[in-house]
């Protein structure tokens, strides 16, 4: 057996209709040599059976990372799920955003040392995001325009992410006004970077709790490079009851704790410290 060239995590909690989707995606990617490592934040039987048949039924890898439902601990999940993958480049996105099929193949080609690849997504309204078939994902539907105007979709500037590619991809990856950061809906890196900075701060709840992580690496100079016109999912949609003012707040404080001490590091993550 091929050494794996990728790990993709996939974080979810109790979207088993989205992440079913999402699976669909990554049967049919053109890159094939890669594992799916899937961070269940306490999930119920509805997911839990998805994920039991995708790994009977599926010629890849995949394994379900799960703890109790304990409230939003993501951080904690993730760094679960970063122990148990088997390659040295990791992909991070989540259980709502579907791949398009050179996904994979997109973030291994533009992988370089020391450096992490922001890539991009595209929000669907509601109707979308239930319209969309099986068939439409095999077919690549839900990334074509004009199939995306036909069910109700507005065309935007955004929509560029969809139609980009060649020179017209290079040329607004490089002038976007958007800055590069860690977004863990569409973000690859090397494990070993990961695993230096002590993974996802466990305090963080929802609300920037992957810029943190993506500030500890740029401190340790690595560099982030923007290809969000090139490595796309779309984002389906869903509603945040878990967001609350008190935990972004508690958050910000700690983001910007790590930008004005410039930490390398964290005590609470992977590895813990007193």
């Amino acid at each position: 057996m091929s050494i794996l060239k990728a790990s993709v995590i996939i974080s979810t909690y109790n979207q088993p209709d989205w992440l079913e989707k999402v699976l669909w995606g990554y049967e049919i990617q053109t890159e094939k040599n890669f594992e799916i490592v899937i961070a269940d934040d306490g999930s119920g039987e509805f997911t839990k059976n998805l994920i039991q048949r995708f790994i009977q039924d599926s010629n890849l890898k995949i394994t379900h990372v799960w703890q109790e439902d304990d409230g939003f601990q993501k951080t904690k999940i993730l760094n679960k799920a970063i122990l148990k993958t088997s390659s040295d480049y990791l992909i991070f996105t989540d259980g709502d955003c579907i791949p398009r099929n050179d996904f994979v193949e997109t973030h291994l080609k533009l992988r370089k040392p020391n450096t992490f690849l922001s890539g991009g997504y595209f929000k669907l309204p509601q109707q979308i995001s239930n319209a969309i078939s099986k068939e439409d994902i095999e077919k690549q539907n839900c990334f074509h325009l004009n199939w995306l105007l036909e069910h109700g979709l507005k065309k935007t500037f955004k929509t560029n992410k969809l139609t980009a590619s060649g020179r017209k991809a290079w040329f607004l990856n490089t002038f976007t006004p958007t800055k590069a950061t860690f977004d863990g809906m569409n973000v690859s890196g090397w494990k070993q970077d990961v695993l230096n900075v002590n993974g996802f701060d466990e305090r963080m709840q929802y609300g920037g709790e992957d810029r943190e992580i993506g500030e500890r690496l740029m401190n340790c100079g690595i560099k982030f490079r923007q290809i969000r016109y090139s490595a796309i999912c779309v984002h389906l949609h869903h509603d945040r009851p878990y967001k609350n003012e008190e935990a972004i707040n508690r958050n910000k404080a700690i983001r910007k704790e790590t930008k004005t001490k410039k930490y390398k590091t964290t005590k609470f993550g992977i590895t813990k410290h007193e």
